[in-house]
């Protein structure tokens, strides 16, 4: 299987946490201290998320806050509010086998997309670790993703 790489067109700040939390093993980075304008600054969970390009067939990191569900691990498809969809995401659903690092942590995981009372629920869930989600959604026309990753034993 190819190397993963840092997925392409990242802000710089993503790009700089994500080469901190992978040259550290997972032990720097795993907890993304964030500042937004006109917000305090909040800690944040923060995993990577290895996908498989839909059209390159590459595996590309994606650093993404994150939540957790009993054994599993809820990640939304934001893209700050934009119109489309987040890269990520498209490549989940055209194939959801993923990998998944949480600190030190990697795993294996099947991506899921929550819909109907699960996706409700969990999208409050998501609000009460990254707030700002609720504002990304009023950008948007679209419905925002939330994405359950269930790891594969």
């Amino acid at each position: 299987m190819t190397e993963a790489k840092l997925a392409p067109n990242l802000p710089d700040w993503q790009v700089e946490h994500t080469n901190r939390y992978l040259s550290s093993g997972g032990t720097d980075g795993h907890m993304y201290k964030m500042t937004q304008p006109g917000r305090p600054q909040l800690t944040v969970p923060s995993l990577l998320l290895t996908t498989t390009g839909r059209k390159s067939g590459e595996r590309f990191i994606f650093p993404l806050f994150y939540g957790k569900i009993g054994d599993s691990y809820l990640v939304i498809a934001s893209k700050g509010g934009a119109p489309k969809h987040p890269s990520w995401y498209l490549n989940i659903l055209a194939n959801p086998d993923v990998e998944v690092q949480v600190g030190t942590a990697k795993m294996k995981a099947r991506a899921r997309t929550a819909t109907g009372e699960e996706r409700a629920r969990l999208w409050e869930k998501s609000l009460e670790f990254w707030p700002p989600y609720a504002d990304y959604q009023r950008k948007t026309e679209r419905e925002i993703p939330v994405v359950v990753l269930d790891p594969v034993r």
